[in-house]
């Protein structure tokens, strides 16, 4: 008997041993066959094998591999932590059956896709489930409930669809549920006002519609919620006041529509409370004085009216008020400057009147504030930079008078000050010494006199300078103010300025001059030549003399040169003639003599850019042509005349030969041909023999209408070939066009260097750049400085179109695969100006464009100029992202900015650089207001690139 049992035992043990050395081998197993399914292209699970060597009788190897943890015995799994190891692919879940033990299972930060897998929800243990950032799509499956230990779900950030999961009200433990950023529709269910320890809940981003659940009121547990970003029916639920421990509220661009419960008052530990982009209207509820732990306060952007309420002054806590963009008036209350927390002050674009609180700034640390584009009056407060804080102040567009502080040089956090628009006097008090990190200063249209400080070279941070329509001001320029190592804009017209131009030394960065309509004397420094970077010139009405220098003519990137109104002399430079950027080119009313410069793109800037220089000839002026000026003597004018007459008799007879050839052969054989700037002077034979030698004429490259080939010209030159078909009797006003598109010289356009065409068919000769393009290089992570050149190119080039061209010219196809790259891997528009010609291909269409021929915007270029910025807006999203986000009405308009930004700095090389982040942050708000859902809500394109470059009022 006694053997019996001791056999049992033994028999049992074993039983015992091998059921162990199965599990171990089945996770081994389940692990390995996960790893199969995944896209692993960085090998970041490059340790997940077998080990060679023996495993210890009852472990398992899998507790060393990378993301797996184990209990103390390593022999059970319990946690799975695969997340930030750029994974992918659809994974099946069957796996998961064997880890019944695991208590926390997170694989965010990857690019995991497909249905969320089912077996997810047999891990009874689970209690933290982390798959966020990523690209789970379809409907959220049913079955969560029965994960009764669930205490965290993130799924924030996938492409799930269809409704919020009712069945997630079930789990009684959960505390933090986020389904922020997908593509849930439907309404909030009223369920999920039943959870009991719940503490963090996340909504944002998504298409939820209907009526925010009053249900939601009964959620006691709850001190965070973020549900807005979404598209809700009627107005916030007054049962939202009794959410007692709420500390966080978020209910931003939802549509939302009514007065503002005064019941949120009873939300007495409420810190933050968002409710900004709304249809929010009636006033400000004074019970909201009552929340004292608020520190964030954001009702902007709504149809608020009403004043601020006085009762404010009991928020001691308050560092950010931001009421811009409603209706409200009256007086800033003297209270809020009272407010000893207070940091940011928004209130622009409302009515406001009176005078600032005289004492504002001395009781708090502000940083930031803006109260532009109101009627205020009076005096800057005179303490406003009291605490040394102050780094933005922006009081454009009211009523101020009187003179600066001298306190102003007394704040050296200072970097941007917006003054322009109001009736400022006295002299400029700004001792730019003490201001070292100044970047942006505008003073225009005001009534400042005493000159331009002499010491302005001294900040070493300024990039745009606005001094402009102070008539009142004199002096002269600065004589350093050409060193400043990173200025951009140098504006300072119509302000009574006299003198010389200084010399221009390290004006590399320098893009802006403009000094118009004031007393400057004396020749244009050829030293201007060291202004590389130089787009825009312009020095109208003033009395410069001497020679219009030819080192002018040699700036790369110079569009606009206004020289009207002196008193230049001598001719144009023949340098101008290679001139690829130059569109306009304004000497009018100097003593200019000689010839213009026969290049088409000196025709088309009009007879206005010339006139009123007598000794000027040649189109679009008078000819210079004339018997005696040309031939001299009136007898060898004589003698000449026969001899032309004879040539002319002989090339009669040749042309009759010629016509009756043509006549023959049909018109579709007659090709003809335009060059552009840049494109030597073949002739139509040699063009189209290049494409293809085998082909007859009536037969050149057969490819369908709209392709794009590549082609080689005589002498070597290689472009790229796009066929357009057209009928006859729209051949003019598309040719027109096609001028125009061939005329516009930009860095950032690919240039049309020429047109072959014939009554049927043109083709059109651009450069040909080698480097790929947008959408070729747009999965590929690159630093942000990379990045933001492109974004700056695409703006440049797209801005010249749309503003710098007459009429403006839309791009009406711009998307990745339409911006190419130069050998630079500078970034060139191609295909713009296509959409719109071959709409003038279409009768009804070039009909309703009656105000093309006048150079007002038709209702068709509207259209398109607008769809330009939404596209453009698509392009910023897809750049951040690396192609990883392409449609920006989902992406962007219905997810909160935090949201993306903190998204968007994963997907760039940023590390810890605050200037990099605030960078990327601005892009993410012109991205905003590019893609806005009303056409007219969209910034133009000038005020999109002012906003980029960090000179535009929306980025104040």
């Amino acid at each position: 008997m006694e053997i019996f049992h001791s056999f049992y035992y033994n028999l049992l043990a074993a039983s015992v041993f091998f059921t162990a050395v199965s599990a171990v081998d089945l996770y081994s197993e389940a692990l390995l066959s996960l790893k199969v399914e995944i896209i692993d292209e960085y090998d970041s699970l490059s340790d997940w094998s077998l080990p060679s060597e023996a495993i210890p009788s009852g472990k398992t190897s899998v507790c060393s591999w990378s993301g797996v943890s184990c209990d103390k015995n390593s022999t059970t799994v319990v946690a799975l932590d695969l997340s930030a190891k750029s994974l992918g692919g659809a994974i099946s879940g069957k796996q998961f059956d064997i880890f019944t033990e695991l208590v926390d299972l997170n694989i965010s930060y990857n690019s995991f896709s497909g249905q969320l897998p089912l077996g997810i929800f047999n891990l009874s243990n689970l209690k933290t489930l982390d798959i966020s950032r990523n690209n789970f799509s379809g409907h959220f499956p049913h079955g969560i409930s029965g994960l009764r230990n669930l205490i965290v779900l993130d799924a924030f950030s996938n492409s799930f669809s269809g409704s919020l999961p009712a069945d997630i009200s079930q789990l009684e433990n959960l505390k933090i549920l986020n389904f922020a950023g997908s593509y849930f529709k439907g309404p909030i269910p009223s369920e999920y006002g039943s959870f009991k320890k719940l503490e963090f809940l996340h909504f944002a981003g998504n298409f939820l519609g209907g009526n925010i659940p009053p249900e939601l009121g009964k959620l006691k547990t709850v001190t965070h919620m973020e549900i807005g970003y979404n598209s809700y029916q009627g107005g916030i639920p007054w049962q939202l006041g009794n959410m007692s421990e709420l500390q966080y509220l978020d209910i931003a661009g939802a549509n939302l529509s009514g007065p503002i419960p005064k019941e949120l008052s009873n939300l007495t530990k409420l810190e933050s409370l968002f409710l900004f982009r709304n249809q929010l209207t009636g006033a400000i509820p004074s019970e909201v004085s009552r929340i004292a732990p608020l520190t964030s306060l954001d009702l902007s952007d709504n149809l608020i009216t009403g004043t601020i309420p006085k009762s404010f002054s009991e928020l001691k806590n308050l560092k950010l008020l931001s009421l811009m963009y409603n209706a409200m008036s009256g007086t800033v209350p003297d209270q809020i400057a009272e407010l000893p927390s207070l940091e940011t002050l928004l209130i622009w674009n409302n009515f406001f009147n009176g005078t600032l609180p005289q004492s504002l700034g001395r009781n708090s640390k502000l940083k930031w504030v803006d109260v532009s584009t109101n009627n205020f009056m009076g005096t800057i407060p005179p303490d406003i930079c009291a605490k040394g804080g102050l780094y933005k102040l922006i009081l454009f567009s009211n009523y101020f008078t009187g003179s600066l502080s001298p306190s102003l040089s007394n704040c050296p956090s200072l970097v941007r000050l917006r003054l322009e628009n109001n009736s400022f006097s006295g002299e400029i008090p700004l001792k730019f010494s003490y201001l070292p990190d100044i970047t942006y200063v505008d003073l225009s249209r005001n009534n400042f006199s005493g000159g331009i400080p002499t010491d302005l070279f001294q900040a070493i941070k300024l990039q745009y300078f606005n001094i402009s329509d102070n008539p009142q001001l004199g002096g002269k320029i600065p004589p350093k103010t050409w060193t400043l190592p990173i200025l951009q804009n140098f504006s300072a017209s119509s302000c009574g300025i006299s003198g010389n131009i200084p010399p221009f030394q390290g004006c590399d960065s320098v893009t802006v001059i403009e000094l118009n309509m004031n007393r400057l004397s004396g020749s244009l420094p050829v030293s201007i030549s060291s202004c590389h970077s130089l787009e825009k010139v312009a020095l109208a009405n003033n009395n410069f003399t001497g020679h219009i220098p030819d080192e002018l003519a040699s700036l790369p990137d110079l569009t606009v040169i206004d020289l009207s109104h002196n008193s230049f002399a001598g001719p144009i430079p023949a340098k101008f003639s290679h001139s690829s950027s130059l569109q306009l080119l304004n000497v009018s009313f100097n003593d200019i003599s000689g010839s213009i410069p026969s290049e088409k793109q000196f025709r088309t800037m009009g007879r206005s850019a010339f006139t009123g220089n007598s000794k000027l000839c040649g189109a679009p002026l008078q000819s210079c042509s004339g018997s005696m000026g040309i031939f001299g003597s009136k007898r060898t004018g004589q003698v000449i005349w026969v001899v032309l007459i004879s040539v002319g008799a002989v090339m009669l007879i040749a042309l009759s030969i010629l016509a009756i050839v043509y006549l023959r052969r049909g018109s579709k054989g007659q090709w003809k041909m335009i060059s552009f700037s840049g494109l030597p002077q073949f002739t139509v034979n040699d063009v189209l023999r290049s494409f293809t030698s085998a082909k007859s004429l009536d037969d050149t490259m057969p490819s369908p209408p709209g392709s794009v080939c590549k082609a080689v010209l005589p002498t070597g030159i290689t472009v790229s070939v796009k066929k357009i078909d057209w009928q006859a009797k729209r051949m003019k006003p598309m040719l027109e066009f096609i001028t125009k598109i061939g005329n516009a010289r930009h860095k950032n356009l690919t240039r049309l260097l020429g047109l072959c065409y014939n009554k049927h068919t043109a083709y059109l000769l651009y450069d040909y750049l080698p480097n790929g393009t947008l959408a070729d290089r747009i999965g590929m992570r690159r630093d942000w400085a990379t990045k933001h050149r492109i974004v700056m190119g695409i703006a440049k080039g797209l801005c010249f179109l749309h503003h710098d061209c007459f009429p403006a010219i839309p791009h009406g196809n711009l998307r990745s695969s339409n911006i190419v790259f130069d050998e630079n891997i500078e970034p060139h528009l191609a295909e713009f100006g296509i959409k719109y010609m071959l709409d003038l291909n279409k009768d009804s269409i070039a009909a309703t464009d009656s105000g093309r021929e006048t150079g007002e915007f038709s209702s068709t270029i509207k259209e398109e100029l607008y769809m330009d910025m939404y596209r453009f807006g698509e392009m910023l999203l897809e750049i951040l992202t690396n192609g990883r986000s392409t449609n920006a009405e989902v992406s962007i308009q219905n997810k909160p900015i935090e949201v993306l930004f903190a998204d968007v700095l994963g997907d760039n090389e940023v590390g810890s650089s605050t200037s990099i982040q605030e960078d990327i942050k601005v892009v993410l708000e012109v991205a905003l207001l590019c893609t806005r859902s009303r056409p007219t809500d969209r910034p133009t394109m000038e005020e999109a690139l002012k906003l980029l470059s960090g000179s535009q009022s929306q980025r104040k």
